[in-house]
């Protein structure tokens, strides 16, 4: 049975394979191996099997049901699924079941995919190692005894391990590329409005978007070229036409400029062998015809500070109507204030409610000038820096993360620590633009290594150019089980 996502789609739309038996053989995979994973919350067999059944039916009748015919795929659980519990990872939310479907879901459907189910994550989306989840942590497939990164990081390990060829997860600081890093699959963050955000439970709104995971370029560029373009139910959602992306992935890297962001690639906290994994990338685009140039994007320095008062604002916000009232947990209480407090304090994490606290703070009387409103204004400098830098280099590159995968436990005392995990991806969010990261080889205990690119907002056609290229002479990476 074909690998990738376009092997299966071409194969079912072919009538060489049925449908019905690659969603199968897809649940076959979780149920046998994921208990040591963890990277699914929940599967729906019959659903999905009903679904595929509906592919096999459109192909039977000389109809073709889709570029992602057939195809299974994972849903991180902060997107909705009508009549399908999605509880973003937390208790607050247990046992609730969504009244529409999230847009980018209905797309995937309409272009013939099936999903399986709704992958783990941390709660609603806050952390980077996937260990904030109030249901399980998730192990990296690669060696179980190591995060996967977070907040996507039931995605990346249901594609890592070879559950299914592709995922969707959420991208707020680097929820996204940095478990891709991790788990050494391909991870896009698109630019911000140009996936439908409707129906993604919100975390930061001004910061969060939906991208895809994959093991090969091509099966991301495949994704995206479904899920992205305007919907009217988003508000922020870019009215302007899509370039389609798989079109140009064979145009390589020869007469590239590639811009090495200093402040990303160097310094204290990077690791060894992810600098010298990402120089000899470096080295092997230069052989392909890339030129490489150094720029700089100074106030990177206080991108991470400056995320972490506007990212907690905007959930502190975004996350008041958990209140016991209208869906999800409720703790009985003498009055409604006592149920508001008793209900918050037994659904939401530590995570979360750190990050709420710091976010309420933030925007309060006397403080909102000095903490988000200077956040703000920090961000409009490296949305500059980067305007500055795109003028000398087509595309931007770093490491994904300064690390590989750390072990299960290794941070979760030391919040610092575990946000410095995507010092390198929260500029891309900032500024709104579109990332991607691939891998880029091993460790030397076997761990991936993620190259970042970044690329202009709305480039990217150019952007998956360019990470095609790269995997062309760097490979990629197999299933793990």
């Amino acid at each position: 049975m074909p690998a990738t996502a376009r092997g299966i789609a071409s194969a079912v739309r072919s009538g060489d394979v049925s449908a019905v038996d690659v969603v199968a053989a897809a649940l076959r995979r979780v149920e046998a191996g994921d208990a040591a994973i963890g990277s699914f919350l929940r599967t729906y067999a019959d659903t999905a099997l009903e679904r595929a059944g509906r592919v096999d039916a459109a192909v039977a009748e000389g109809r073709d049901p889709g570029p992602l015919a057939g195809v299974p795929v994972g849903l991180k659980d902060v997107l909705t699924t009508e009549g399908i519990e999605t509880t973003c990872g937390s208790r607050i939310l247990e046992g609730w079941q969504p009244p529409y479907d999230a847009t980018v879901v209905q797309r995937l459907r309409d272009a013939g995919a099936v999903d399986v189910g709704k992958t783990n994550c941390d709660e609603f989306a806050m952390g980077s190692s996937n260990e904030n989840s109030a249901y399980r942590p998730v192990a990296n497939p690669h060696d179980r005894s190591r995060v996967p990164g977070g907040s996507s990081g039931g995605s990346a390990a249901a594609v890592a391990a070879g559950f299914v060829p592709v995922a969707l997860g959420s991208d707020t600081g680097g929820s996204i590329r940095q478990p891709a890093s991790l788990c050494g699959t391909v991870g896009m963050k698109p630019t911000y409005g140009r996936v439908s955000r409707y129906g993604l439970v919100a975390f930061a709104s001004s910061l969060d978007q939906i991208g895809p995971f994959a093991l090969d370029v091509a099966d991301a560029a495949l994704v995206y070229d479904v899920i992205a373009g305007h919907d009217p139910m988003d508000a922020t959602s870019i009215p302007h036409p899509v370039e389609p992306v798989t079109g140009g992935l064979d145009r390589g890297l020869d007469g590239l400029t590639l811009g090495v962001v200093e402040e990303l690639s160097s310094g204290a906290g990077f690791e060894a062998e992810v600098l010298d994994r990402f120089r000899a990338a470096l080295a092997e685009a230069e052989r392909a015809g890339a030129r490489v140039v150094d720029v700089s994007l100074p106030s990177t320095a206080y991108a991470l500070s400056a995320y972490y008062l506007i990212a907690p604002a905007e959930c502190s916000s975004n996350l008041a109507r958990f209140d016991g009232v209208r869906y999800g947990l409720r703790v009985g209480a003498d009055d409604v204030e006592a149920m508001n407090r008793a209900t918050r304090a037994a659904g939401f994490g530590p995570e979360v409610k750190r990050r709420v606290m710091l976010g309420t703070y933030a925007l309060s009387a006397g403080y909102y000038d000095a903490y988000y409103g200077q956040a703000q204004r920090v961000r409009t400098l490296v949305i500059d820096d980067f305007a500055a830098a795109y003028e000398r280099a087509d595309v931007l590159v770093s490491p994904t993360s300064p690390t590989v995968a750390f072990a299960l436990g290794e941070r979760t005392q030391d919040p610092i620590a575990m946000y410095l995990s995507d010092v390198c991806t929260i500029p891309s969010n900032l500024a709104g633009h579109p990332a991607i990261s691939i891998w880029c080889g091993d460790g030397a205990a076997g761990l991936p290594v993620g190259l970042h690119l970044m690329a202009p907002a709305l480039a990217e056609p150019l952007l998956f150019q360019a990470a095609a290229g790269f995997e062309a002479v760097l490979g990629t990476k197999a299933a793990a089980v």
